[in-house]
């Protein structure tokens, strides 16, 4: 996956054919991502440029960090004057505003296309606990199975809290355990047992079952989402 860098405004050569050439390459690769109904990474990556872009171009002080940072002490000491040099050219900023106004449309697009289909895979999926939960949910097990349902994806996540902007906010991480093979007699409810058996650290965890209807890419698609659901799952019942 070849991803726009997070300078790429203002990275190189600023010249509007040129990039214009860099973005359509780029909104090709999410193009035939999107068509494998692979989210990820180019969702979080499409949501990141654009809204950098919307601050841009409403604040144009914003372009200082987008420009490249040199290295040698000589750049950095001229750093200021470039900048200002730059910023006073109109030329510059006519070619850098004509690529916003490019690049804007193209980016809202593929971001809406990506969120259409983030919310038909969230829509096929149901997450449910299994067993009874713990009281402690911020630590434990989830469970990924989709179709044809043969076996079980076994992650064990952890819940972490952080403020963001004086809001409490939560992250989650997992570490991939095992892939289980699931039979009448290996059901979700016996998963967990030798899971507690395995792990005595846990000796009461939580967990959660992520069932999709439907059968997605598991790494750049359904994974993602599990997780998302997961933490919105624990919000709710904190």
């Amino acid at each position: 996956m070849e991803s726009l860098k997070d300078n790429w405004l203002t990275e190189g050569l600023i010249d509007f054919e040129f990039k214009q050439y860099q973005l359509l390459a780029y909104f090709k690769r999410v193009k035939e991502s999107f068509t494998r109904v692979e989210l990820y990474p180019y969702l979080s990556d499409l949501v990141f440029h654009y809204r950098n872009l919307l601050q841009i171009k409403n604040n144009h002080s914003l372009l200082r960090d987008s420009f490249p940072k040199e290295i040698s002490p000589e750049g950095l000491k001229n750093l200021e004057l470039n900048y200002k040099r730059m910023i006073e050219d109109d030329a510059v900023m006519h070619e850098l505003e004509s690529i916003m106004e490019f690049a804007l449309p193209k980016f809202k697009s593929s971001l809406e296309e990506g969120s259409f289909i983030y919310d038909y895979v969230e829509s096929r999926c149901e997450i449910s606990p299994v067993g009874l939960t713990s009281l402690y949910a911020n630590e434990g097990y989830l469970f990924i199975t989709q179709p044809p349902e043969k076996e079980t994806t076994v992650y064990r996540y952890q819940v972490t809290l952080f403020e963001q902007s004086s809001e409490l906010m939560r992250g989650i991480h997992t570490h991939y355990l095992l892939t289980a093979p699931r039979s009448i007699s290996n059901t979700y409810e016996h998963l967990k047992l030798t899971l507690i058996r395995q792990y005595a650290e846990l000796p009461n965890p939580s967990v959660y079952l992520v069932l999709s209807k439907l059968k997605f890419p598991l790494d750049k698609t359904l994974m993602p989402i599990a997780k998302r659901l997961l933490v919105k799952q624990i919000a709710k019942a904190a």
